[in-house]
C-alpha cells in the first residue's frame, strides 16, 4: 500500500466522496492539511475573511444544490469556536457541513497550548459527531464516518479536529480501493402510507404541510406529484418555501407568526387534517399546540425519530426520508384513484384557493410614500426579478416581510436560515450559493444590521469573482427588535442612526441614517447604488446587472426606508396584527400570487 501522510489521506478520501470546493482561512496548525491540498490541486478554496464567513459559505454551498456538502476548514483554538454559530444554524436546519480544524500536537493539548482549545466537546450539543483524531491510521475513517454521517437519517453537520503531528505522520493508505460507505436513510413501508391514505379519507378539509426536508430529499417534483393527485392543498414552512410553486392552483400559502400570508393562516384554520412531511412543527410557523392543533388531525412523517411527538403528539407518525414516504404517496394515491377509493377534495381545494384569489386576504404593497416602505420594495423586487431567482436571507423585519410579499417558484430558490438566524449569516450564505453555481440569479437581501454583521465578506465576492445581487433595506434600526420592544413599551439600544461626520450635507447618512454603505462597498471592492423612491429602483437593478456582467463582483443596492415600519405577526395564528393597510382592491396589491395565477 501506499505510503503518505494522514492529511494527504484526508485529502484523497475528501476527492473521492466528491468535493471539489472548500471555504476557510488557514492557519498554523492547519497548515499540513493545506500543503497536502496544494500539492494535489484537486479542491478549489476561497479564502474567508472570517470562519464564520466560512461557515455560512459552506453553508449556502450546501444548501444550492441537491447532494452537495460543504467544507470549511480553520486553524486551531478561535477558528473552531468562530465555526461554532455555523456549526448550529447546520444543524438547526438539517444542513450538512464539514468543520476541519488544526489542533495542537498531542503532547501539548493538556498543557494550555496557544490557540489550543478542546473544540470537540464545545462543538458536540451543535454537531451530529465531533472528534479529535488522536490516531494518524485513523484519520482517512474518521473523515470516511463524516460523509456517512452527514448523508445518513437526519443530514446534520460534522467537526473533525486535526492534531498538526497526527497530520504530519505517515500511514499507509489504498485510495484506490476506498468506497464512500453506504448512506442509511429509514423508509416508509407501504402498510404505514396505506394507513395514512386511509386517515386522510375521513378528513373533508385536508392539508399537507411540506417542510425542509422535502427539499433536503430533493423530493418537490414527488410532493406536487402527490398533491395533485390526491387535490390535496398545500401549506409550505419557511424551510420548505419552493416545494410547490407559489403559482400554483394547489399552494395555499404559508402559515404562522410571521413568514406567513393571511390567506394561508386562514386555510389552515380552516382546515380539518394535516398531513405534516419533513417538517418540525416550528413555533413560528405554529404558534401554540393549543390553538394550531385544535379541530384537526395530524401525521407526522419525519427521518428523525425523536422529531416525531417533540412538540405535540400526532394521531399518527411515521419515521421515513420524505423521498421514500412520497414514492409509496404517489403510487398508491394512483392506485386508489383509478380504483374509484380516493376521496374528491377538488371543493375544499377550491376553497383554499378562492381565499388566495380574495382582495380579502391580501395586504397592500403599493405604496408611494418617500422614503419608501419595505412593502413597496418587495413589490418592486418581484416586477424585476421574475421567477427564476435565488433569494438568500436569514432574519429580521427585511426576511419577515420578504417572506410575506416576494413568491418563489422552484426549490432550493428560497435560501434561508430558519431555527438559528444568526444576524451577518447572508452574505456568506450568498456567496456559498454563487460559489456552487455560478450560473444562478442570486439575489440576497437583508437589513441594515445583519449586512453590517459579516460586511468584510464582500471582499470575498470581489476577490473571488462571485457576483450576485444585495438588496439592503435601510432603516437604521434593529428593526425586528424595536417592534418586539412595544411591548414593553420601550423603543430602547436598537437605534443605528446618528450623524456621519465624513458624509456631505446632501448624503443620506448625514440624515442621521449614520454607516455610508456605500464607500464601504466599494472600498471592500464591489459596486453600490443608493436608491430613495421606487421609481429609481428598476434602473438601479440593471445598472446592477450590468456592472455583475462587467465586473463580476457583488453589487449592493441599498434602499432608504422610512425609520420606523411595523411589519404584519402576532402571537398565534388567529391573532396577527396588521399594522398597515390591507388591500382594498387589485390595485393594492398588484404582484399578490392570485393576480400571477
Amino acid at each position: 500500500m501506499a505510503k503518505m501522510k494522514a492529511a494527504m489521506a484526508a485529502v484523497l478520501v475528501m476527492e473521492k466522496e466528491g468535493v471539489t470546493q472548500v471555504f476557510g482561512v488557514p492557519g498554523a496548525a492547519i497548515n499540513p492539511l493545506y500543503a497536502q491540498m496544494r500539492e494535489r490541486a484537486t479542491i478549489s478554496h476561497v479564502l474567508a475573511r472570517h470562519v464564520e464567513g466560512a461557515s455560512h459559505m459552506a453553508e449556502g454551498y450546501t444548501r444550492a444544490n441537491a447532494g452537495n456538502i460543504g467544507i470549511c476548514i480553520g486553524t486551531s483554538g478561535p477558528a473552531g469556536t468562530d465555526m461554532i454559530t455555523g456549526l448550529y444554524s447546520a444543524q438547526a436546519d438539517s444542513i450538512p457541513i464539514l468543520c476541519i480544524t488544526g489542533q495542537a500536537p498531542r503532547a501539548r493539548m493538556h498543557k494550555e497550548d496557544f490557540q489550543a482549545v478542546d473544540i470537540a466537546s464545545i462543538s458536540k450539543p451543535v454537531t451530529k459527531w465531533s472528534t479529535t483524531v488522536m490516531e494518524p491510521a485513523q484519520v482517512p475513517r474518521a473523515f470516511q464516518q463524516a460523509f456517512h454521517l452527514m448523508r445518513s437519517g437526519r443530514p446534520g453537520p460534522v467537526l473533525i479536529d486535526l492534531p498538526f503531528d497526527v497530520q504530519m505522520a505517515e500511514i499507509e493508505f489504498d485510495i484506490d480501493t476506498y468506497e464512500p460507505l453506504p448512506v442509511y436513510k429509514p423508509a416508509a413501508n407501504r402498510k404505514q402510507i396505506e394507513k395514512a391514505l386511509e386517515m386522510l379519507n375521513t378528513a373533508e378539509r385536508p392539508l399537507i404541510v411540506a417542510g425542509g426536508g422535502i427539499i433536503n430529499a430533493d423530493a418537490s417534483n414527488l410532493l406536487v406529484e402527490f398533491a395533485e393527485i390526491a387535490g390535496i392543498p398545500v401549506i409550505p414552512t419557511l424551510m420548505g418555501w419552493g416545494t410547490i410553486p407559489d403559482d400554483h392552483a394547489l399552494m395555499a400559502g404559508m402559515c404562522g407568526l410571521q413568514t406567513s400570508h393571511r390567506y394561508g393562516n386562514a386555510n389552515m384554520l380552516a382546515s380539518d387534517f394535516v398531513l405534516g412531511i419533513g417538517n418540525r412543527w416550528a413555533n413560528r410557523h405554529t404558534g401554540s399546540p393549543e390553538v394550531y392543533c385544535k379541530g384537526r388531525k395530524f401525521i407526522h412523517i419525519d427521518i428523525e425519530p425523536t422529531q416525531i411527538g417533540r412538540v405535540f403528539a400526532p394521531d399518527y407518525g411515521i419515521v421515513s426520508d420524505a423521498k421514500a414516504a412520497l414514492e409509496l404517496f404517489v403510487e398508491i394515491a394512483r392506485e386508489w384513484k383509478q380504483a374509484g377509493k380516493l376521496r374528491d377534495w377538488s371543493q375544499w381545494a377550491g376553497e383554499c384557493l378562492a381565499r388566495k384569489s380574495s382582495v380579502e386576504y391580501l395586504r397592500k404593497t403599493n405604496f408611494d410614500t418617500v422614503p419608501m416602505k419595505p412593502q413597496r420594495v418587495y413589490q418592486c423586487m418581484v416586477n424585476a426579478f421574475g421567477k427564476d431567482v435565488t433569494y438568500v436571507s436569514t432574519i429580521g423585519l427585511s426576511q419577515i416581510a420578504g417572506a410575506q410579499f416576494l413568491h418563489v417558484y422552484k426549490p432550493r430558490h428560497w435560501i434561508n436560515c430558519g431555527q438559528a438566524g444568526p444576524l451577518g449569516w447572508t452574505i456568506p450564505a450568498a456567496l456559498g450559493v454563487v460559489a456552487a453555481d455560478p450560473t444562478r440569479k442570486v439575489v440576497a437581501l437583508s437589513g441594515d444590521y445583519d449586512f453590517q454583521f459579516m460586511i468584510e465578506e464582500l471582499a470575498v465576492g470581489a476577490q473571488f469573482k462571485l457576483p450576485y445581487i444585495h438588496m439592503v433595506v435601510n432603516n437604521s434600526y434593529l428593526g425586528l427588535i424595536r417592534q418586539s420592544q412595544r411591548g414593553f413599551t420601550m423603543d430602547y439600544c436598537v437605534q443605528l442612526g446618528f450623524d456621519n461626520i465624513n458624509s456631505e450635507a446632501s448624503e443620506v447618512t448625514a440624515q442621521g441614517y449614520g454607516v455610508d454603505h456605500m464607500k464601504v462597498v466599494e472600498g471592500l471592492g464591489c459596486k453600490g447604488i443608493r436608491v430613495h423612491k421606487q421609481e429609481e429602483l428598476a434602473p438601479a437593478i440593471k445598472q446592477a446587472e450590468a456592472w455583475m456582467a462587467e465586473f463580476k463582483v457583488p453589487v449592493v443596492i441599498e434602499v432608504i426606508l422610512e425609520r420606523v415600519t411595523n411589519i404584519a405577526m402576532g402571537t398565534e395564528i388567529d391573532n396577527i396584527g396588521e399594522f398597515e393597510e390591507l388591500a382594498t382592491d387589485k390595485a393594492d396589491a398588484p404582484t399578490a400570487i392570485s393576480m400571477l395565477d
